[in-house]
């Protein structure tokens, strides 16, 4: 009898041993990164990754597939680089100033669509993120096609000069940590646990007593909030917010991301980021078009890896006993 608990100890105590083995791995890899690779490409994939955990916020926790999250990415970086440059606020007021534009941009548009569910919530969010466009075309701030150029990356706490690539990398890193632990604490939450119901079953959650409608909207101001996150840190990173962010092809990308990584997985994102942006980073320059040769990738992710990268290998054996069984039903 004592030897089964023992050996029942050991096979709870193995998953947590790998995760933590997995993430120290994995936050050594991000902290010796600069030695290897070029800052700003790293910077970039973090801002994007960034962005699309939080979109997977919505999508993989709660199952709502929005097409407008280029509004919160593009509005956070012109809201962050328009109170940087003129209003000369400090880097990370400025980031708290897109944060808080894309909350409330998020709660406006949740507050319609939310009201619809299917192909019609998508429709919905990608109608209003394209009013949100145009008005970023006519707005005097954003600078119309020219955007906002040329956007000061200051000093952190008054000290730190962000201007030098290294400091602005370990800081746009530690934003990165903190926004994937605020999501990883939203989805092992008990309100996480109730947007996963929602997922699975919504009528059900809505026979149990849950108000449906007000904790979408809450997921959605909350993946809007994130998603501003990321937007104000790449204002940050490039020094410009431009009409691009806010395109109907910003949020395909992050759509395209979320899906060849993993849809609810928490990293799964993360890899389908990076191989985008690596993909479009070293084929710029290549006689093939970036989008055919990213077409080509995700046609074969969806053949070979349906749940996705992240996905399948938490379905595989490995995966499994090591504790990353990945259950989502879609």
């Amino acid at each position: 009898m004592t030897l089964t608990l023992e050996l029942q100890k050991q096979k709870e105590r193995t998953p947590v041993v790998a995760q933590t083995v997995f993430l120290g791995l994995g936050l050594a890899l991000l902290l010796l990164a600069p030695l290897f690779f070029y800052p700003v490409f790293l910077m970039k994939i973090l801002c994007f990754a960034l962005f699309a955990c939080a979109f997977n916020l919505l999508l993989g926790y709660t199952g709502l597939l929005s097409f407008g999250h280029a509004a919160f990415f593009g509005g956070a970086a012109y809201f962050t680089a328009h109170a940087v440059k003129e209003w000369g606020v400090p880097p990370e007021l400025g980031i708290l100033v897109g944060v808080f534009g894309a909350a409330l941009l998020g709660a406006v548009i949740g507050f319609f669509a939310i009201r619809r569910q299917g192909i019609y919530f998508a429709m919905i969010t990608l109608a209003l993120a394209q009013m949100f466009y145009f008005f970023c075309l006519q707005a005097e701030f954003t600078h119309g096609e020219d955007g906002i150029q040329s956007v000061p990356r200051g000093h952190l706490l008054g000290f730190l000069d962000l201007s030098q690539s290294s400091n602005m990398y370990y800081f746009v890193l530690a934003v990165f940590v903190i926004g994937i632990a605020i999501i990883w604490r939203i989805i092992n939450s008990p309100f996480g646990m109730i947007l996963k119901s929602i997922r699975e079953n919504e009528t059900r959650a809505i026979s149990l007593g849950y108000s449906v409608r007000n904790y979408k909207l809450a997921a959605f101001v909350m993946s809007a909030a994130l998603t501003g996150l990321a937007g104000g840190l790449k204002a940050l990173v490039f020094q410009f917010a431009t009409l691009t962010d806010v395109g109907w092809q910003m949020s395909g990308e992050v759509i395209l991301m979320t899906l060849l990584g993993g849809i609810g997985t928490l990293i799964g994102p993360l890899f389908g980021a990076a191989l985008v942006v690596t993909l479009q980073n070293y084929l710029a320059t290549s006689e093939f078009p970036v989008t055919i040769i990213t077409g080509v990738v995700f046609m074969i992710c969806v053949l070979l890896f349906r749940r996705g990268i992240v996905g399948e290998f938490y379905n595989s054996r490995l995966g499994r006993r090591l504790g990353f069984e990945h259950r989502h039903k879609h």
